[in-house]
């Protein structure tokens, strides 16, 4: 239930209606108590000078004013938003949409302009001209008039901060975080810290006997895993007493009735546990960030691969986003690596689920941008330098060679791409500083 929450939780901060849609309800309410407070007379403003203290001609003339414009600030705001994203879209891809349309003070912008125009048509019936029963909201009114001014402030604000979030380097640095939170977020265990709980060891047998008396769950739809709750489904195998393999990441997409999950023993399996297996699983038509570390490692490459292009050949918009990139897989190297085996409380082994290994999220940042970028110098020494950092921070052998493999594609694919031999021994030279750390 946490997982699904979360991810809905996700999919409203990313759209542009939930936010405005609180602040109109809070301003709903605002309206209906101000102009509770003036009816009562509870609260006397007339000893402020810069109070509303006029006749209902006026007060009508005041709102009606900034109903209006509120709305065609509004809809001068929407106008420049979709434009913004259009740019972002164009320059950045259109996977990175989401993160402006997740950004906050996008939203509350919208809402604001959006509140004050309610709130001017809410106080504007109440105005009453009747001699007999004559009703001016002198409170109700001020109020306007300051949500006015606070619109004003918050659409310099707009001008600034849609200047601002197409920026290149805000964009990288804001997908860049989103990478670190979520390394941090599925890999909370650093290297060398903490007591590991010994487990029994998973035998040959074991694996044997699963795959010899298992059976699979096929999956009732296709679209994209985006979240595993394996809380849920270790919960499951345990009053069940079974042993499920999960075949995928979060991140991979699966096509209805293809192989989901393998359920050990077989004979325990019924169509009513297999449903509710299967419900562990959120299917979407899009990736998310919630359990899936590659997807904001792919827009930092996405980013770099659209720097790189001949429609837009900016090298140095790749070459920040290699040293980000960089700086991540430094921050995913110290960072232990959960079993693929998950025991209940019992100590028991009831789920099979392998993560993402640092080996590939290494090959999503290296190998794309190494493919588009061979005949580019400054990009492909970054990239090695990059990896020379990588190497300071790596724990054991295994990762070595990797990095290793990678430096000598890069080698290779420069040699091959470029015809000046100065640049042949410039890559060179970087090439053996990889050889000296590792």
């Amino acid at each position: 239930m946490k997982t699904y929450l979360s991810l809905v939780w996700d999919s409203l901060r990313s759209s542009f209606w939930f936010v405005p849609t609180v602040m109109v309800s809070l301003v709903i309410t605002l309206a209906f108590t101000t102009i509770t407070l003036d009816e009562l007379e509870v609260i006397v403003i007339d000893r402020f000078s810069w109070t509303y203290t006029r006749g209902p001609e006026g007060a009508r003339a005041i709102l009606s004013t900034i109903a209006s414009s509120m709305m065609t600030v509004a809809v001068t705001t929407f106008s420049i938003t979709i434009v913004a994203l259009q740019l972002a879209s164009s320059q950045f891809g259109p996977r990175l949409l989401r993160n402006f349309m997740r950004d906050i003070g996008n939203q509350v912008v919208l809402g604001t302009f959006i509140s004050t125009f309610i709130y001017c048509l809410l106080i504007l019936r109440t105005i009453r001209t009747q001699e007999d029963s004559e009703f001016v909201p002198h409170l109700s009114v001020t109020c306007s008039v300051l949500l006015a001014l606070a619109s004003i402030a918050v659409l310099i604000y707009f001008i600034d901060h849609v200047a601002n979030s197409i920026q290149a380097e805000n964009v990288i640095t804001d997908v860049t975080q989103d990478l670190n939170s979520a390394i941090e977020r599925l890999f909370p265990e650093k290297i060398g810290e903490g007591e590991s709980v010994h487990h029994p060891p998973v035998t040959q047998s074991i694996l044997d006997d699963f795959h010899a008396h298992s059976c699979s769950i096929k999956s009732l739809k296709s679209g994209y895993i985006q979240a595993i709750n394996q809380h849920r489904l270790i919960q499951l195998a345990k009053d069940n007493d079974l042993l499920i393999s999960i075949k995928f990441h979060p991140g991979e997409f699966i096509v209805q009735n293809s192989d989901l999950l393998w359920v050990f023993p077989d004979y325990r399996m019924t169509p009513e546990l297999a449903k509710n297996i299967h419900k562990t699983i959120v299917f979407g038509y899009q990736r998310t960030q919630q359990q899936d570390i590659k997807f904001c490692i792919n827009q930092l490459v996405e980013i770099a691969l659209r720097a790189l292009s001949p429609g837009i050949n900016d090298p140095f918009t790749a070459i920040r986003c290699i040293d980000q990139l960089s700086a991540a897989l430094c921050h995913l190297a110290q960072k232990k690596i959960p079993s693929p085996y998950r025991y209940d409380d019992d100590n028991k082994l009831r789920v099979i689920a392998s993560p993402v290994t640092f080996s590939e999220a290494v090959d999503s940042v290296f190998n794309p941008i190494r493919q588009y970028s061979q005949s580019m110098v400054g990009v492909t020494i970054r990239l090695l330098q990059a990896i020379a950092i990588i190497a300071s921070h790596v724990q054991n052998q295994s990762q070595k060679d990797l990095l290793l493999h990678h430096a000598e594609m890069i080698k290779q694919g420069s040699r091959e791409a470029l015809s000046e031999e100065s640049d042949r021994q410039d890559i060179q030279k970087y090439y053996f500083n990889i050889l000296e750390k590792l």
